[in-house]
């Protein structure tokens, strides 16, 4: 919500930055010539920056926000149709398809590969049991290689 500045307060403001402006000038006298030149320059490009605003015409963006039962959606006069909720909800059907079939070939890869863990672990020599005893570990590191030919 924009609210326009009354006079009084533009008034109030411009009084308050004349006071600070003579309070800084008050010990001009006394400061060095570089600082002092510094001071000129800054206040030069403040003055001109300050006219280039007032001076600049005011944009008006082309889009607007339109405020439709506490949610805001951008629009602008002519922009309402099918086909804009069409684009709009194209982007998003494309996500969806996307994380449907990223889900799906997970969901495969993982269910193989854990069928193929349970298949070696049901065709080797040593029980599934052996797998959690504590020892077992030590077992296979300290076994010797041992080659089939």
């Amino acid at each position: 919500m924009n609210i326009a500045a009354s006079p009084s307060i533009e008034q109030a403001g411009d009084r308050f930055a004349r006071r600070v402006t003579a309070r800084l000038s008050e010990h001009n006298d006394f400061l060095a010539y570089d600082i002092s030149e510094r001071l000129r320059a800054g206040r030069e490009r403040a003055l001109s920056e300050r006219r280039r605003e007032v001076l600049a015409p005011q944009r008006v963006s082309a889009t607007t926000v339109q405020h439709q039962g506490g949610v805001a959606s951008l629009g602008g006069p002519g922009r309402q149709g099918w086909w804009r909720s069409a684009l709009t909800a194209t982007p998003l059907l494309g996500l969806a398809i996307s994380l449907a079939v990223f889900i799906t070939s997970q969901t495969d890869f993982g269910s193989h590969e854990v069928a193929e863990v349970d298949a070696a672990l049901l065709t080797d020599d040593l029980p599934p049991s052996a797998y959690a005893d504590p020892g077992f570990v030590q077992f296979i590191q300290t076994a010797p290689a041992v080659s089939t030919l």
